[in-house]
């Protein structure tokens, strides 16, 4: 397995997995997510493909062929305000194709994510998890994230 950015010519099977992230949402809230929909369009794929602040690793076999991914964003915390300048990896979306689950390769692509992040001089990693994707939290728990913050809701 090779971890690289992704390219155009990823786009369909990115919009696969994410087609596969939009499912596993939509089972836990369909107050919100829309089965059957995706999150990007081709287009806005290959922006964020292009784009260098926003980097997409792909993780993939011997055949070049998408076994995940790894949607980031590098944030910039400015000086003023009430907050210490810092940098960071947001982590928007990772998503590990369901045949290749269990195999390690989220484990690298996040690794990767965390080389390129101490690379880039950032103090922190973070990421969103959804209630009730026990999965998606047991696997970050075991790869040593914490929480940082809890957001809260009260549905009317």
């Amino acid at each position: 397995m090779t971890i690289r950015r992704a390219e155009i010519k990823d786009t369909e099977r990115i919009l696969d997995l994410l087609s596969q992230v939009l499912e596993i949402h939509a089972a836990i809230r369909p107050d919100i997510f829309i089965s059957g929909t995706t999150k990007y369009t081709p287009e806005q794929l290959a922006e964020m493909i292009r784009d260098d602040s926003r980097p997409i690793f792909a993780a993939v076999d011997e055949d070049d062929r998408l076994l995940g991914y790894a949607f980031c964003q590098i944030r910039e915390i400015l000086p003023g305000g009430n907050l210490v300048p810092f940098r960071s990896v947001f982590i928007d979306d990772l998503c590990v194709d369901a045949g290749s689950r269990g195999k390690g390769v989220g484990k690298a692509l996040f690794r990767h994510v965390a080389d390129t992040a101490r690379a880039l001089g950032c103090y922190e990693i973070t990421l969103n998890v959804w209630e009730g994707n026990d999965a998606a939290r047991g696997f970050y728990d075991g790869l040593g994230m914490k929480p940082k913050e809890t957001m809260m809701e009260l549905i009317l």
